[in-house]
């Protein structure tokens, strides 16, 4: 895996991210309930958070070789797939049983991080 690759898509992570925050200010506040616009907001601020991550991840593969990095970037991703997506689907949908797979994008996101503090800390 190329760190050139993490951090196209991290670029393309941040792109939806944008989208989504201004999807959500602009034709989902009129729509939904101020909890539901609150929910969708968090899944597009955890999905920037991380796409920056994954440029993290990108400049630490390119600059120390860590062997672990690539898993990190992609706990990351899926991550975002898992808490950010089962979010944005929770807002529009109102189907509160999403919710239960949030937690799991929660688990890679700290995964991800530990696994790249891990690595920057004994790799040599």
């Amino acid at each position: 895996m190329t760190a050139r690759l993490f951090a196209a898509i991290g670029a393309l992570l941040g792109l939806l991210s944008v989208a989504a925050g201004a999807f959500g200010a602009h034709a989902l506040r009129a729509r939904l309930e101020p909890a539901m616009v609150e929910v969708f907001e968090t899944g597009a601020r955890y999905q920037m958070y991380h796409a920056l991550a994954l440029f993290a991840v990108a400049w630490a593969m390119d600059r120390w070789q860590l062997p672990h990095a690539a898993l990190a970037g992609w706990l990351f991703i899926v991550g975002v797939v898992l808490f950010s997506g089962s979010l944005y689907l929770l807002a529009l949908t109102g189907v509160r049983g999403l919710g239960i797979v949030t937690p799991f994008g929660g688990v890679a996101f700290l995964a991800g991080w530990a696994v790249l503090a891990w690595d920057l800390f004994v790799a040599r």
